[in-house]
């Protein structure tokens, strides 16, 4: 299906933020400029900015227009659901080393179908509390098609237009089903350590794999959260 026009605009200005066309902080094309370079209303141009808003790519700034987001926002493993927009359930984090390739843990290769020894690619970020301390640990594992494909995964930093957004522009592939297991566990001394937490803790951790319409998968993610930090809340009819 063809994109409508304001979903023209806003991939646009995802794909002009992600070059490094503009950076955090860069005041974008005004409402006026953009409404004269595609021929259309100024309601168009603005309700293209609100998707980039609520996806956490720009600020409003009074009196200024738009701004790219200086600080981006992620959410835990598995916090994205249909519907949702990027900033929902989003927290600051920080992103731990550089993306590299290696091989994941079983349970993690069985998720993402890899043969055994094949490696994948690794980002891991740390989502942060209002006060800056450790909220959760995310590891997310992408499958060598869709590492290959989207090479930017490989590159230092936050993508600013985020994964989910930037993988389908350069695959063609979207997320359509999501598998979530949460297990309980005592937490590695690595883990513990990032967390800011004292041994022994126990830990839950939730393995999160994202499907696209082929049932293949596009990434799986592992959070880990410190028990006295972890909540799941589920709401459902009942019949």
């Amino acid at each position: 299906m063809p994109l409508l026009k304001y979903e023209q605009i806003a991939e646009d200005l995802r794909t002009r933020i992600t070059n490094d066309e503009f950076g955090p902080g860069d005041l974008l094309p005004s409402g006026r400029d953009l409404a004269e370079q595609w021929g259309v209303s100024r309601a168009t141009v603005v309700k293209a900015y609100d998707v980039l808003r609520n996806d956490g790519v720009v600020v409003a700034r009074q009196g200024a227009g738009f701004t790219v987001a200086e600080t981006p926002v992620a959410r835990p493993a598995g916090g994205r659901r249909a519907g949702s927009a990027r900033v929902s359930g989003g927290a600051p984090y920080r992103r731990l080393g550089v993306p590299d390739r290696t091989v994941p843990p079983p349970r993690v290769v069985d998720a993402l179908g890899l043969e055994s020894g094949a490696e994948a690619l690794r980002r891991v970020r740390l989502l942060l509390l209002d006060d800056g301390s450790p909220h959760s640990l995310v590891t997310a594992w992408f499958p060598p098609a869709i590492a290959d494909a989207a090479p930017r995964l490989a590159m230092k930093g936050p993508i600013a237009e985020g994964t989910t957004h930037y993988v389908r522009r350069e695959t063609g592939r979207s997320p359509v089903e999501g598998v979530d297991i949460t297990t309980v566990r005592l937490a590695t001394d690595e883990e513990a350590r990032l967390l800011e937490v004292e041994q022994p803790t126990a830990v839950a951790v939730l393995l999160h794999v994202a499907l696209d319409q082929d049932q293949q998968p596009l990434v799986c993610e592992e959070g880990v959260t410190a028990s006295q930090l972890f909540e799941q809340v589920d709401n459902y009819p009942m019949g």
